[in-house]
């Protein structure tokens, strides 16, 4: 059986950002026959995150930088965390090929 990828949505709180962009990205991996394990969770919980992506708005940058990741997960940062353009330009191609 095949492994579902793991994409975090982060946003300060973990409940109101992170959510708009989890279900607008939701859309999007449909759309493109993505298929993902999708949450969302607040930035201070980024460290301890066992997942293959990290989805966020730009705006989060600074302090997701002050975490040490695991190197082999993918960080998207969004300027528009609602714009499914946006959303299929870096999150398609980054979760491409990581469902094995």
């Amino acid at each position: 059986m095949a492994q579902i990828p793991t994409i975090y949505f982060i946003c300060g709180a973990g409940l109101g950002s992170s959510l708009a962009c989890q279900m607008e990205a939701e859309e999007v991996l449909a759309s493109h026959k993505v298929r993902a394990k999708l949450e969302h969770e607040s930035v201070s919980s980024v460290a301890g995150l066992k997942t293959d992506v990290i989805v966020s708005a730009e705006s989060f940058r600074p302090q997701i930088e002050k975490y040490e990741i695991d190197p082999s997960v993918t960080i998207v940062y969004l300027h528009n965390i609602v714009d499914k353009n946006e959303i299929t330009e870096k999150l398609v191609p980054a979760i491409a090929g990581r469902e094995v």
